[in-house]
């Protein structure tokens, strides 16, 4: 199984639509319900429910950590054509884990305990668990694998960082091959896949089922096709630049409606080119570059200095900007 990793503001419905275009995933989640007392359903969010275009089954993600508003909230969301339930425990956006919800819930594996409880009394559908390994430690994934497998998930998906490393450093690929081990539900892997061959090296170390992206598959929409590819022996699609330039372009015409100004849709493309950045080229320069424009002109202008070529472009990250990128872009959940 290969899924659609949930990002708030970035995997949203016209993403779906334009990922389904390049090969897509087996499974799409959605950006966050924020749940609490007062909360509501986003409709933004919801559209990308009701008005699915990828054909792909599609898991409704929530966060919060009261428990009616959460009951609530997962009652409604099965009123939709849906696969699954899913509760947010690896967001490591400060402005969330303050709240004690996301990442900030695996502090107290009790409530965490008595959340899952509820809610798997509430769902009557499928219900996954997307988590990270520990708030500041890995050590507390030995209190919290029982607790994920006491209350029959149906999946559970595990980023390999604990909450404060966000999105840096490397990948802890033991702890998913230790839920693999442990859990009685399919496990899949989550975090710093960015290629093909990279992909089964983390299926074959971990066991894990399948393999949940996110970032890599902003950054190179080709990623899951090529998967595929690698899966069945064949050789793997390479795009060229210009190939990496038309992708931008189609982007931009599905996330930017013409009824916003052109510097919130620039801004908004910001956001996608802080991932594929750091695929384009090895100093740098793209991503310098491309943050200090604001004009729909200047965009394409550099957009185009660097990807306006025939050359192939593997789009697997150079070292240089991770971190970079890592600052701009890691709190996206």
């Amino acid at each position: 199984m290969l899924a659609l990793a949930p990002m708030q503001e970035v995997t949203d419905l016209p993403f779906w639509k334009l990922m389904a275009v390049y090969g897509g995933a087996d499974v799409y989640v959605t950006e966050y319900f924020r749940v609490h007392a007062t909360s509501t359903l986003q409709k933004r969010i919801l559209k990308s429910i009701t008005e699915n275009p990828t054909g792909q089954p599609v898991i409704a993600q929530m966060i919060g950590n009261d428990i009616p508003s959460l009951v609530r909230t997962a009652r409604e969301l099965q009123q939709y054509p849906i696969a699954a339930v899913d509760l947010n425990l690896g967001c490591p956006a400060p402005v969330v884990y303050r709240k004690c919800a996301g990442g900030g819930l695996l502090r107290e594996p009790q409530r965490v305990d008595a959340i899952l409880g509820a809610l798997r009394d509430a769902v009557k559908i499928k219900f996954t668990v997307k988590t990270r390994i520990g708030f500041d430690s890995p050590e507390v994934f030995d209190e919290l694998l029982p607790v994920f497998a006491k209350h029959s998930l149906d999946l559970l998906v595990v980023h390999g960082r604990t909450v404060r490393e966000m999105y840096h450093g490397k990948v802890h690929y033991e702890y998913i091959t230790r839920a693999v081990a442990e859990m009685p539900c399919p496990v899949l892997a989550n975090g710093n896949v960015h290629s093909a061959r990279n992909a089964a090296e983390v299926l074959k170390i971990t066991g894990a089922r399948g393999l949940m992206i996110g970032r890599g598959a902003i950054r190179n929409p080709w990623l899951f096709h090529q998967i595929r590819q690698y899966q069945r022996g064949e050789t793997v699609f390479i795009p060229c630049g210009l190939e990496v330039l038309e992708y931008v372009r189609a982007l931009y015409e599905a996330a930017c409606s013409p009824d916003v100004r052109e510097s919130a849709q620039v801004a908004k493309m910001k956001k996608y080119m802080n991932y594929l950045g750091v695929g384009v080229e090895p100093d740098g320069q793209f991503l310098h570059q491309i943050r200090r424009v604001t004009t729909k002109s200047d965009f394409f202008r550099v957009c185009e200095e660097f990807l306006n070529h025939d050359q192939p472009l593997p789009l697997e990250p150079f070292l240089f900007a991770i971190k970079d990128a890592d600052v701009m872009a890691g709190e996206r959940c």
